[in-house]
This record gives structure tokens, C-alpha cells and sequence, in this order.
């Protein structure tokens, strides 16, 4: 790959730029090179950068040792989150990281034993007791996804803490007709809370403009992540067979797969003097980040996003397998973030620590107002096509 116009602030940014060659900047895949799915591998203990402390500082107004703090209490959290739910069996009823005491919260309905309760909390989790199982609440979830939801609803998803499906409606379309039976047939279904939101969704591509982009036709997209032979990207930046350039218009590969909607994934190999190297550009505002696993983090957890566009941003997981109403037609088991995004964003990581967490997918608002936006969990990726994370 030909790239030496820009220069980043260490080598693991000029691993990337050299390597993955767009790297953060367009829609892009992984190639089939390994047949092995990888599995999500569990939290790194290596400590937090200073970039990636100080980055947290700004993001969250912790201190440095708070930021330490929180990373060590989340890596804890993401590791007790599936054992907690094996711990409650059918009692389970959710679970999130609670940023304010630092641990999980787990929660189990009546049904749960006492000494069920007492395995969690000495597993070092907080237990609430709430009315609905989450097999009750996925259970709600599943018959909405079966409706067809007209253009005023955002998305639904299953909210633990709250215990509730939560469907979200855009503000100034609540009394349509449409919205009205929707809501109607939704809550029908189970229990259902709607919230207001400011406006629908939207996939985060961009037309064809200056930077650091990877292309695909006039659409520029964002890396998401290395994997053994290419990289893994939003399906709506392209179909599969799309050949894709990068920032200096040289040619890459092709999208080896793609799905979009009902998903928004898909897969890009890699040639042409381009390789790939397991790293997330942080744009100078912090470290490049190494990528060492991809160990799913709870809701409550903090993320960050890199893309082409508007670079390194973080905020908070707020749900998981939300269904989200684009104007193409629906995408499920999409992960809801409070972290913005903007055109062109599509496709880029997103990352909690050093675990890989999924691909950008699409949102609300942009970086100077705030918003909110979705990403493709990576290990859905990497199982369906095959694929498998290179990481340090």
C-alpha cells in the first residue's frame, strides 16, 4: 500500500496507516482467509495507556485513578456477566455494569432462590429483584420484531433495569395513526414503555469527499477491524462483489460478503500490497489501540468509536439486541451506544478497553449536539463468515 502522506503519533498508528490501509476510513472486510470462528476472548489485564486515562478523564470528568478504576471494575464485570447469567438460570432477568458502584447488577425475579442470590453476591455482583424474567421480556421483544413498524418509530429493545421493552417514537410523529396501532400491537406483546426521541435513525455513509477515506463507488465508509485476511465493515456501504479503494484511490478488494438490512454486516479481503494489523486508529486524541480479544461488555460499560469522520469518541453502552427502524427496513441485535457519529463513521470500531465490541452501524444527531448510535456486535460477525480476530 502507497500511503505516506500523513504521519500519526506513534508506531502502532503507522502500523495501521501502512497496514490496514484505510485505516478508520471506509467500508471494508474481512477476508475468508481462516475458517475458524473466534471466540470472545476474556479481558486483557494489561494496564490502561495513559492516552486511553486521559481520554477516559475527559469523556467521563473521572480522575486518572477513577479511570483505572473503571476500566479494572468493567473487565471484572464483562468476565462475572456470563456466569451470572448461568448462576440465575431461568430466574435471570438482566444485567448491566452500574458505573456507580463500580460492579454488575444483576437481575432475577421472586422465583430466584435464596441461595441463588447470595451465589451472585458473593461473586461480587449487586442483585435486584424484579417482576420479569428476560426470557419473558426477549420473549415480547421477538413478537415486535414480527410487525412492521412504520417510519416514526426509531427502535425497540429490552431494557433490564428498567425491565421493560422499551420502544422508542419520534417526538413529533407520536399521535400519526400508524405510530398509534403500532404501539397498540406492541404493547400486546408484553411489557412495553415508550420513550420519545428527537429522530429517526440513519445509516452514517457519506458522498465522496477529501481525507482519509476508503470508498466503495461514491460511498465512503470506516474499518472496522482486522481479521485474518481482511476487515470487517457496515453492510449497507456495500454489496457483496463491490470492489474497494482506498484513501490514495488504489485498489484493495472486494466485499466478500454482505448483509443489509435485517442485519448490518459484512466482509472485505485484502491485496494489493494492503495488510492488516489488529490496531484501532485513535486519531491523535488518543494512543492507536491494540485490539486483544473481543469479550462482549455489559450495558453500563464505556466504549469508544473510531471513524473517519468525526475520529475518536466515547461514551456508555446503553442496550443490546436493539431492533432498530432504519428507513431500508429493520436491523436486529444491534448494540445502542450514547457515543456520536456522524457521515462517513459507518463501518468504524467500536472498542471497550482492548475487546473489540462491533462495527458502526448507524444513529441519531451528530458530534457537535450529541445523539446516539448502534453498532453490529463483532462476534455475530466473525461466526457468521467465518472469521477470526488477529490480536497482541
Amino acid at each position: 500500500m502507497r500511503r505516506t502522506r500523513l504521519k500519526h503519533v506513534c508506531l502502532a498508528a503507522l502500523l495501521t496507516l501502512a497496514g490496514l490501509g484505510g485505516a478508520g476510513t471506509l467500508p471494508a472486510a474481512a477476508s475468508g482467509g481462516e475458517a475458524t470462528a473466534a471466540p470472545a476472548s476474556a479481558s486483557s489485564t494489561a494496564p490502561a495507556s495513559a492516552a486511553l486515562l486521559h481520554a477516559m478523564r475527559q469523556e467521563f470528568g473521572l480522575t486518572e485513578e477513577q479511570a483505572a478504576a473503571r476500566l479494572d471494575a468493567e473487565r471484572a464485570a464483562t468476565a462475572l456477566e456470563p456466569k451470572a447469567r448461568r448462576t440465575a438460570g431461568a430466574a435471570y432477568a438482566g444485567s448491566w455494569f452500574d458505573a456507580s458502584d463500580g460492579r454488575l447488577t444483576v437481575a432475577v425475579t421472586s422465583q430466584a432462590p435464596q441461595s441463588t442470590r447470595a451465589a451472585l453476591r458473593a461473586d461480587g455482583a449487586a442483585v435486584r429483584v424484579v417482576e420479569h424474567s428476560a426470557r419473558v421480556l426477549e420473549s415480547a421483544k421477538s413478537r415486535i420484531d414480527r410487525l412492521s413498524a412504520p417510519s416514526g418509530v426509531g427502535s425497540w429493545h429490552v431494557d433490564p433495569a428498567a425491565n421493560t421493552v422499551v420502544v422508542t417514537v419520534v417526538r413529533d410523529r407520536h399521535s400519526d395513526n400508524d405510530v398509534q396501532r403500532f404501539l397498540a400491537q406492541a404493547r400486546a406483546t408484553g411489557p412495553v414503555t415508550v420513550e420519545t426521541v428527537a429522530s429517526t435513525p440513519r445509516t452514517l455513509v457519506a458522498g465522496t469527499v477529501g481525507g482519509d477515506p476508503y470508498y466503495t463507488g461514491n460511498v465512503r465508509c470506516s474499518i472496522g477491524f482486522s481479521v485474518y485476511g481482511g476487515f470487517v465493515t457496515a453492510g449497507h456501504c456495500g454489496q457483496a462483489g463491490a470492489g474497494v479503494s482506498g484513501w490514495d484511490g488504489s485498489y484493495i478488494g472486494n466485499f466478500q460478503g454482505s448483509s443489509f438490512p435485517d442485519n448490518d454486516y459484512a466482509w472485505v479481503n485484502v491485496g494489493s500490497g494492503w495488510w492488516t494489523v489488529p490496531v484501532v486508529l485513535g486519531w491523535g486524541t488518543v494512543s492507536d489501540q491494540l485490539v486483544r480479544g473481543s469479550a462482549e461488555a455489559p450495558v453500563g460499560a464505556s466504549v469508544c468509536r473510531s471513524g473517519s469522520t468525526t475520529h475518536w469518541h466515547c461514551g456508555t453502552v446503553l442496550a443490546k439486541n436493539e431492533t432498530v427502524n432504519y428507513s431500508q427496513g429493520a436491523v436486529h441485535q444491534m448494540t445502542k451506544t450514547n457515543v456520536c457519529a456522524e457521515g462517513g463513521d459507518s463501518g468504524g470500531s467500536f472498542i471497550s478497553g482492548d475487546q473489540a465490541q462491533g462495527v458502526t452501524s448507524g444513529g441519531w444527531g451528530n458530534c457537535s449536539s450529541g445523539g446516539e448510535t448502534w453498532f453490529q456486535p463483532v462476534n455475530e460477525i466473525l461466526n457468521r463468515y467465518g472469521l477470526t480476530l488477529p490480536t497482541y
